[in-house]
């Protein structure tokens, strides 16, 4: 199974999914893929950073099983996901809702985790990435989700551990 995990920035989605990748089993059949993205690596994300040139030929050669644009940055997620699919894994992708269009023939299942206006704001805030207005401008992005999709909605305002709880049951029914 293809897991497509999204939400608005500050969501905690990277938090849950090391905090569920760490709470599982080492014999669980499951792969949490690294993005590609335009920027370096940092504790909070663990991404693979890659120059944007390299990004466009690889995005050229159809070495990304989706990639997208957003807020100056290149992402992507490598096509070798798909064979891990298929050879039975579930694989776990944290990506942009602007591209669940286009992963819809995917059959993906896809977990919005979200949380409160206020909290998202906090969240950001505390990253120290962005300027109050880049803040503002993310926290009223508002991308809907193509219908038909199977969605799970995880509301992340509580406890890691239970939203953890939350998340594992969607993937692991």
């Amino acid at each position: 199974m293809l897991v497509l995990v999204v939400g608005p920035s500050g969501a905690g989605k990277d938090t849950l999914l090391s905090a569920l990748r760490d709470s599982l089993p080492p014999e669980t059949r499951v792969r949490f893929a690294r993005r590609e993205i335009t920027r370096p690596a940092s504790a909070s994300e663990d991404n693979i950073e890659i120059t944007e040139a390299a990004f466009e030929a690889k995005q050229k050669a159809g070495g990304y099983a989706l990639s997208w644009r957003a807020h100056g940055l290149c992402y992507g997620i490598d096509a070798g996901v798909l064979a891990d699919v298929a050879s039975g894994l579930t694989v776990i992708a944290s990506i942009s809702r602007a591209v669940l269009a286009e992963a819809a023939p995917l059959r993906p299942r896809v977990i919005e985790i979200t949380a409160s206006p206020a909290i998202l704001a906090d969240r950001l805030a505390g990253r120290g990435r962005e300027t109050a207005e880049q803040i503002a401008e993310r926290l009223s992005r508002q991308v809907p989700i193509p219908a038909g999709m199977d969605v799970v909605t995880i509301l992340n305002d509580g406890t890691i551990e239970d939203a953890v709880t939350r998340l594992r049951a969607a993937i692991c029914p």
